[in-house]
């Protein structure tokens, strides 16, 4: 009933007034976050547009995509099974839009990194909103001010220069930042659904979000940590046995099955590249220096401080506006699940208790932001602890976009006080401009200013380099992103030469100190007629070789990216971060069927090293390893692969072929007469 005195239709008047002016202020943060959006991504496009390139290590992955289409196989030399890149998905996302479209590889590598790259911040930019949601921006509406979402964390990012040079650039950073989004994405929506739901659909994104998870190894292996996280909160959810079970096996199929195949395919556990680089290894000391290199340059550590002080604040907000419902909710949930429990005695009544209870209460938003930003910082100490990496900001992109997935967007409530100034809308559109615009002319500021001068021509003492200054000025141009851009480096068309002339004849064709020959070591007369006339280039920059080298012409480095052979030496206590292994030049010789003196060797290279190299490979456990990935691949290799892959993934030889001989109990060289 109405009350006396008031009438009826004034009220229904009245309650419309309030209901309209509820929407209009919770339509104020989709416009600001559509704005917000819609500026930062078509920045960060325009950023990554103007830097666009195709990197060295970006094109490597393009030669096993050549393989493939050939025939060959996902190898980066016909006959050999190495598994030269460490991203499986972009490698096969990479050959299916290569197919798909026809086009040129290295254009295939660009607009894929881009397209994704681009995409991921619009995506995680809608998490952070769906993050803070109506129950948030409706508390604070109902303060009668106005609540912005205001892009924070996201303006940081692409602010960051490597940023925008590794939205192309061939590797696989856009891939990773985009599966990082998506999983953001799906991750929240799970926690805000009812956990009560059983029905198909509810089930159904349940499967998907455990089937994505399960991906991270395929996207890049130490990405794992996030996606094993996730699906530790989801299988520690309380869904019972028969979905828990399933989601293990929906997260598993596809990994675990891809796990199976490289092992008995490759005869190891990881890419070649983790063995080359000892993934597993230890360089704290490098990695500070790593990490003190990205925040250097940019005075990144005070944008970093203002997004600790926002989550602060966002997080104290969020606390002090709990909506009650939503506690009920959980709470009813728990009084829902079966009371199995009955038959134990007090204490251990105690403990399963708390577990109920702890499992009810684990599906909501603030267990995903928590997720996320433990995966954040143990990939941040991952990357200290391996000691990052010899590209400038690389491996740190992935570790900072999760960190910064909660503050992509953050909300800003405009109090109804400042009426008594200026009218609310005025304010709220000015605050907004003052932050948008402001935090796109320090963007702007970011670009322009010079990084890593020094860097452009010449790697400093601590073995980091801006990538892309470093190519574009050894290149002269700005945007290199074919293989042909890169016969203006060094040494590449004199190497295109040497190829040409060794054309049916056959040699180790080998860098020399002036970047217009290349030394030719001939090889052995008594080589099976398969390998008379095969032609072998020994060189560190694996992209522009092999997808400027034919496929007939085995590729190899020193460092063991795609030669197994230098990848299992000992890492260099004092060597460059990332190409910290360096295989000497005798092995090769000797491994590739060269000569071992004579006027056939280049004259730096001692024919005792070639001859003790020789016998070094005799070595059973290493002739057992070239079995394993030259050898005809059959069931039975396979089979065998996969009970020596454990063993190869831990096999080390010493690089002087001298100490390998004793190491290995072989009868070494007699030394040569004085």
């Amino acid at each position: 009933m109405s009350r006396p005195g008031v009438d009826l239709g004034e009220k229904t008047t009245a309650g419309s007034r309030l209901r309209r002016l509820g929407e209009r202020r919770l339509l104020v943060p989709g416009l600001s976050w559509l704005i917000g959006t819609v500026l930062v991504t078509v920045f960060f496009a325009i950023g990554a547009w103007q830097r666009r390139w195709i990197a060295d290590d970006g094109l490597i992955v393009l030669r096993t995509i050549r393989n493939l289409y050939a025939g060959n196989g996902p190898v980066f030399n016909a006959g050999e099974r190495v598994e030269a890149n460490t991203s499986t998905a972009w490698t096969y996302l990479l050959a299916f839009w290569g197919w798909v479209t026809g086009a040129q590889l290295e254009y295939v590598a660009l607009w894929t990194a881009l397209v994704l790259s681009v995409a991921a911040i619009p995506i995680a930019m809608y998490g952070a909103a769906r993050l803070y949601g109506k129950r948030f921006l409706g508390a604070s509406a109902s303060t009668a001010g106005f609540t912005l979402l205001l892009p924070l964390g996201s303006v940081i990012y692409i602010a960051v220069p490597p940023a925008r040079d590794f939205a192309t650039s061939g590797l696989e950073n856009g891939l990773v930042i985009f599966w990082i989004a998506c999983l953001w994405c799906l991750f929240l929506a799970w926690s805000r659904r009812d956990p009560g739901r059983t029905d198909a659909r509810a089930t159904a994104a349940f499967l998907f979000l455990s089937f994505f998870a399960g991906l991270a190894p395929l996207i890049r292996p130490e990405i794992t940590v996030l996606g094993g996280l996730v699906l530790l909160v989801l299988f520690c959810a309380p869904i019972g046995w028969r979905l828990r079970v399933s989601m293990v096996v929906v997260a598993a199929v596809v990994p675990v099955g891809y796990q199976i195949f490289r092992m008995g395919y490759y005869a190891i556990l990881v890419p070649n590249p983790a063995i080359a680089k000892d993934a597993s290894g230890s360089k704290w000391s490098q990695g500070f220096t790593y990490l003190g290199n990205l925040f250097t340059p940019y005075t990144l550590l005070l944008p970093v401080i203002l997004a600790i002080l926002v989550a602060v604040v966002v997080v104290a907000t969020r606390v002090r506006s709990h909506d009650p419902a939503e506690i009920d909710r959980h709470a009813a949930a728990a009084d829902d699940i079966p009371d199995i429990l009955d038959p134990v005695d007090d204490g251990r009544r105690g403990a399963a208790a708390r577990w109920v209870d702890f499992q009810a209460r684990l599906q909501q938003p603030s267990t995903v932001v928590i997720t996320v930003v433990l995966a954040g910082a143990l990939l941040t100490l991952y990357w200290l602890r391996q000691g990052g990496d010899f590209m400038h900001g690389r491996v740190l992109l992935a570790p900072l976009f999760i960190l910064l997935l909660p503050l992509m967007v953050v909300p800003a409530t405009i109090p109804a006080t400042a009426r008594t100034v200026i009218s609310r809308w005025r304010l709220a559109a000015a605050a907004f401009i003052i932050l948008v615009v402001g935090g796109t002319v320090w963007w702007a500021a970011a670009i322009s200013q010079e990084v890593l001068t020094e860097a452009a021509m010449d790697i400093g003492r601590d073995g980091i380099v801006d990538e892309r200054r470093f190519y574009v000025a050894n290149m002269a141009n700005e945007n290199p992103v074919t293989a042909q851009d890169y016969l203006d480096y060094p040494r590449m068309r004199a190497m295109m030469e040497t190829i040409e002339e060794l054309d049916g004849k056959g040699g180790l064709i080998l860098p020399s100190g002036n970047y217009d020959e290349w030394y030719v070591a001939h090889l052995r007369q008594n080589l099976p007629d398969h390998q008379k006339d095969r032609t072998s280039l020994y060189f560190l920059n694996l992209g522009m070789t092999g997808m400027n080298a034919p496929l007939n012409v085995r590729v190899i480095d020193q460092m063991g990216l795609a030669y197994p052979l230098a990848a299992h030496t000992e890492r260099l206590a004092d060597g460059r971060i990332g190409h910290d292994k360096n295989l000497p030049t005798a092995w090769v010789v000797a491994e590739s069927g060269g000569v071992t003196g004579g006027p056939g060797l280049p004259g730096y290279i001692e024919p005792l090293d070639v001859r003790r190299a020789n016998v070094a490979l005799t070595c059973p456990d290493t002739q057992a390893r070239f079995a394993s990935y030259k050898d005809t691949w059959s069931f039975a290799r396979f089979r065998h692969n996969l009970r020596q892959s454990f063993e190869f993934n831990s096999y080390r030889i010493v690089r002087q072929p001298e100490y390998e001989i004793l190491r290995c109990g072989l009868t070494p060289v007699p030394e040569p007469p004085r």
